[in-house]
């Protein structure tokens, strides 16, 4: 695994392009995270309308600022989905309370809650959607198809050991979703401001 300080190259390389000014890249960069990034947006919006809005601000924001990415704070990917969290919460906030002072039904508390659980489903989607391959097929296996661990163990054709070991570390990680869904805290990332 890569240390903390060391970004794949891809991501250095990346951020340098658009730096230079090469449209080319940003067309690269959007086809690898266009729809990570829509994904994202419309978990939290519920809105396919608002989360093309809010793919489109992501990416011009991207292009106006490539160094607003620190490769040294982590991956690329992960900078764009927090700057896509930040992006989308605010949109819920501000049309939220748009809607509020016109006199919809609603409280503030309510709208905070609202941005509560559709942050901790964002960064659900996101941490299922990042981990690695095996893992997310053995969650797929039992958890979509409904299959029990014996069943998941005979479809990926490894043991039952193994398969158990999987959901369990597919769930610790899915977990983490809940623990990062505080009022407000947009998935970590130091350089998505």
């Amino acid at each position: 695994m890569a240390k903390r300080d060391a970004p794949p190259r891809w991501d250095r390389k990346m951020q340098q392009r658009l730096a230079r000014g090469e449209a080319a890249a940003l067309g690269e960069l959007y086809d690898r995270f266009a729809s990570l990034v829509h994904g994202l947006a419309h978990r939290v919006l519920e809105d396919d309308q608002a989360a093309d809005g809010i793919t489109r601000e992501v990416f011009a924001h991207v292009w106006e600022h490539p160094d607003a990415y620190d490769p040294k704070k982590g991956p690329l990917r992960t900078w764009m989905a927090a700057l896509t969290h930040r992006l989308a919460v605010q949109r819920l906030r501000a049309t939220g309370t748009a809607a509020l002072a016109d006199g919809a039904h609603g409280t503030p508390e309510e709208l905070e809650l609202r941005v509560r659980h559709a942050s901790v489903a964002a960064r659900a989607d996101y941490i299922v959607q990042s981990m690695p391959t095996p893992l997310r097929a053995a969650l797929d296996r039992a958890y979509f198809q409904r299959r029990d661990y014996r069943q998941t163990a005979a479809d990926l054709g490894v043991t039952e050991d193994e398969a158990r070991r999987r959901l369990r570390l597919g769930l610790q990680l899915l977990s983490t979703a809940h623990d990062a869904g505080a009022p407000g805290a947009p998935p970590e990332y130091g350089g998505a401001a």
